[in-house]
């Protein structure tokens, strides 16, 4: 037996404003969940579970959205999964498929002694089409300088490495912007996690998010962003059948 509640998410311009960052909920927190009868149409929630078995108010991961009723019943469609980082329109992206985009990407740094220490992404909806954004963090040698053709290239090498959904949106659909990398200040991802420490995380349990969708943390990041590098061109792509990777 489960017994479900929900985590309204709320969003400005495609990002969320408002949302539980932490795995558990404070007393304040526990007060915004809604049950069952109470969802409204069109609103997004994340979905939270207690089981007689022992779960207590588990974050899935998963984001619904109530599409309407039927026999006074909710029905809901599942507006993201929690696998799921990156998407604009019909692509999706995982965090496996990306970490393996920006190992390639990083192959273009080499000649320059260059690293990327630390990244995170956001799909961009504010633009249209919406696009996706890399926000990468950099060591390298004070006195090396890396042409914007170099991350130009980093940019083709990350849409050349992503499934064929997402290529086509690029190449054939138009429905997906060039992909964009930003190059932050270093120390960036240290306020990163100072934030999320400030809310509760605990900072030996803290990892650095790969995709991040909360205003706040948008903000920091935009706040630090030292260059920005668009793809100037489209990835290939083959008509056939659609694939994405690393999904099931």
């Amino acid at each position: 037996m489960c017994y479900f509640e929900f985590a309204p998410i709320h969003r400005d311009n495609g990002i969320i404003s408002s949302i539980f960052l932490s795995k558990s909920f404070n007393e304040k927190q526990q007060n915004q969940l809604v049950d069952l009868v109470d969802v409204k149409i069109g609103q997004e929630y994340e979905l939270v579970v207690t089981r007689y078995s022992g779960l207590y108010r588990y974050r899935v991961g998963d984001v619904l959205q109530v599409a309407g009723y039927k026999n006074n019943a909710p029905q809901f469609y599942i507006a993201c999964r929690e696998n799921v980082i990156l998407s604009i329109d019909s692509d999706k992206t995982d965090e496996a498929e990306l970490q393996n985009a920006v190992n390639n990407a990083v192959h273009n740094l080499i000649p320059f002694d260059a690293n990327v220490t630390e990244y995170t992404s956001y799909a961009d909806i504010a633009t249209i089409p919406g696009h996706y954004v890399l926000f990468w963090e950099l060591s390298v040698n004070d006195s090396t300088q890396i042409p914007p053709s170099v991350f130009e290239d980093c940019c083709i090498t990350t849409e050349e490495s992503l499934n064929s959904v997402y290529r086509q949106g690029r190449a054939s659909d138009k429905s997906i912007g060039p992909l964009e990398i930003r190059i932050l200040e270093i120390g960036t991802f240290d306020k990163l996690m100072d934030y999320y420490v400030s809310l509760g995380t605990s900072i030996n349990q803290y990892k650095t998010p790969r995709s991040v969708k909360f205003a706040p943390l948008v903000e920091i990041l935009n706040s630090r962003v030292v260059s920005s590098h668009f793809s100037p061109t489209c990835p290939n792509w083959v008509p056939g059948h659609k694939q994405w990777n690393n999904m099931n």
